[in-house]
Order: structure tokens, then sequence, then C-alpha cells
């Protein structure tokens, strides 16, 4: 099938999804998340309606920029972990940063922004499977009260919600609690009316498992093969 064939399919079934616990479709956005793909492959799912792409390394994308840079109405989330030092090129190159983990990491994001002219919407990104090889902050920690204050002074940073990717299971189902909990702490930190926080994003559920994300309160699904087939391999 076609990338537009494939994005109108996915789209069907986010609705079916998102009615099935009496959602609004239009509530759920779809992110093609284009890492190792060609920047040929992104302008084919541009011209088929699509308009917010995630990438996972800043290096991948920059090198695609100067093929991509006139797509009209484009929003690109850089979604995989970033290291500090290459958070000036992040905030120069991305309208979002979906995977904030540190104090460290917010401060020169925040600077960058500042330097850009712009303010910069970022999620923070939740471990909440507890895996050592993943990032994030561990919910059960103090890590995340520690930067929603160090957030407050924040000026070129908005934390729009939270992100999290569970532990990888065949079956969907296994997913579920982790969704859960993401929610949980999204409704939670909401509710405390914090400054430069605004909790309206949740961000989970990817090619395999964003039908279940969706039933529980995903407002972005992150989806790649299911877009452009099987990833080439990384030279």
């Amino acid at each position: 099938m076609s990338i537009a064939e494939n994005l109108a399919r996915l789209r069907e079934r986010i609705a079916k999804a998102a009615r099935r616990t009496n959602r609004n479709p239009d509530e759920i956005r779809l992110m093609a998340v284009c890492k190792t793909f060609p920047a040929e492959a992104i302008r084919e799912a541009h011209d088929a309606g699509q308009r917010l792409f995630g990438e996972n390394r800043v290096q991948e994308f920059a090198d695609k920029w100067p093929h991509l840079r006139e797509l009209a109405g484009t929003e690109w989330h850089m979604i995989g972990h970033l290291q500090s030092n290459k958070a000036k090129v992040a905030a120069e190159l991305f309208h979002w940063v979906d995977s904030v983990d540190s104090i460290g990491l917010g401060q020169k994001l925040n600077a960058a922004a500042a330097k850009e002219g712009k303010t910069l919407s970022v999620l923070l990104e939740l471990n909440v499977g507890g895996e050592e090889s993943k990032s994030g902050l561990r919910p059960d920690g103090d890590g995340i009260d520690e930067l929603l204050t160090a957030a407050a002074g924040w000026n070129n940073i908005e934390i729009r919600g939270l992100m999290a990717i569970p532990p990888f299971n065949e079956d969907p189902q296994t997913a579920r609690p982790f969704f859960r909990v993401l929610k949980q702490y999204r409704d939670r930190i909401g509710a405390r009316n914090l400054a430069r926080v605004r909790m309206d994003v949740l961000s989970m559920g990817m090619s395999h498992d964003f039908e279940v994300a969706i039933e529980e309160g995903s407002t972005c699904v992150r989806v790649g093969t299911a877009i452009f087939g099987e990833r080439p391999p990384r030279d």
C-alpha cells in the first residue's frame, strides 16, 4: 500500500478506537515518525495531508532539513533522547521537544530558545516501566517535582504534557496499565495549575499499541512503520 493509503487506513483505526470510549477522534493527533526514512517519503506523506512529524536524532533531521524546509504547515517534534550538547540545534530546528527528562536539559533548551526568540513546547518523558535501558524521569522519584519547580523560571519553554514508551510486548494489552499510570500523572500535575505548565498533551501509543493507548486517553499517537513500511537500516 502507498503512504497515502496507509495514512487513510490509520485515521480510520484511530477514529474507531476513539469511538469505542466515546471520544472525539478529532482530539487525537497522528504523528508520523520518520526516523531513518528519507526526505522523499516525508514529502509523500505531506502530499497526503500529514503535517505532524517526529524525528529521534538531531543530526539525521539536520541532514534532511534542506530538503524539507519549504513544506507548508509542518510541525516538527524531537522525540528521541536528547543530549544536552544538542539542545541548541534542537531548539533551532524543532517546534517541540517531547523527551525532556532533566533540569539540565530544560535549562539548556530554555536558553537556546531564548536566543532563537521563540517559545519551545516540550513534553516530559516518564520511564513508566522503570527500565534501566530507557531514559526518562522515574514516576516514583523526586525528579518530576524538582523539574516542575525549576520550569517556573523558564520563560522560553512551556511544558505541554507527558510522553512515555512502555516496555515492549507483542500483546498490546500489556501496555494498558502503563498508559493508565501516565494519564494519572498528567491529571495530577495538571490539577496543580503550575506556572509554565499546561498539561493538554498525552503522547503515548505506537504502531502496535496505539489503539489501546487511545482507549486510555492518548491525545497523540506516534506511528512509523505502519505509515512508511519497514525501516531501512542505518548507515
